[in-house]
């Protein structure tokens, strides 16, 4: 009897190589993305709504969205580990500021009214951040990494099919973890003290977050087949440009 061929052995999930220009911009638009959505989380912001309904959050709502649809980008290009040094480098960048902003709210200023106005309101405006920070140190860590795994866990059995599907089941479950945790160390910093606005923050952020990286994964999926043809590094045959082109 003539010996049974064995199994092709599975091809291994792709990914390109952090060493691109490509990497550096997107980690840059990160670490600029949670900068800057720590210090307007430091603002608690209530909308009134028809009907009598109320939305409880913070003033960095519109922007932390952002954050992850580039970490589903770094994690579906470029893989986990890629993934955790960008999710650690942003909050390197992120306790930086929340260090300066202390210095800068601890030297001394100017006497007169003006320059007391000034640092009463430095000092109301930048001094929670740390709160803050500690709060998307725990949540965004807890969140992104878990994104990132899930995302990269599906990658590995799907290989390049089910795009959608992965970034839609990673966001769910590293929204979850994220906001939930956020919430619950950032909301006594903005002022929300009793349990009926706690939930209506927690059930607000992720439903609003979530909803926001589901309606943009057509734009986050181009976005990666753009990236993926552009990087040499990333060899999928069937994102190959075809020939002649």
């Amino acid at each position: 009897m003539t010996a049974q061929p064995r199994a092709a052995a599975k091809t291994p999930a792709i990914y390109a190589s952090r060493g691109s220009s490509q990497y550096d911009l997107i980690l840059t638009l990160m670490c600029v993305v949670i900068v800057i959505s720590n210090i307007g989380a430091s603002k608690g912001v209530h909308f009134d709504l028809p009907g009598g309904l109320e939305i409880v959050t913070d003033g960095g709502f519109f922007l932390f969205p952002l954050a992850y649809i580039l970490g589903d980008v770094v994690s579906e290009v470029y893989g986990f580990k890629a993934a955790r040094r960008a999710i650690f480098t942003g909050f390197g960048m992120a306790l930086l500021a929340v260090v300066s902003f202390a210095i800068i709210i601890a030297l001394p200023g100017f006497d007169d009214a003006y320059g007391q106005e000034k640092q009463a309101a430095l000092e109301v405006a930048l001094g929670p951040v740390w709160q803050i920070v500690l709060a998307s140190l725990l949540g965004f860590l807890a969140g992104q990494l878990l994104n990132s795994l899930v995302l990269v866990r599906m990658k590995e059995r799907f290989r390049e099919k089910a795009l959608a599907g992965r970034l839609m089941a990673s966001t769910g479950v590293g929204e979850f973890a994220d906001t939930l945790i956020f919430c619950a160390v950032a909301a006594p910093v903005i002022g929300i003290t009793d349990a009926a606005g706690f939930l209506n923050y927690v059930i607000f952020g992720f439903l609003y977050k979530t909803l926001v990286e589901f309606l943009f994964v057509p734009v986050t999926a181009a976005v990666i087949k753009v990236i993926k043809r552009r990087e040499p590094t990333y060899a999928a045959p069937e994102l190959e440009p075809a020939a002649g082109r």
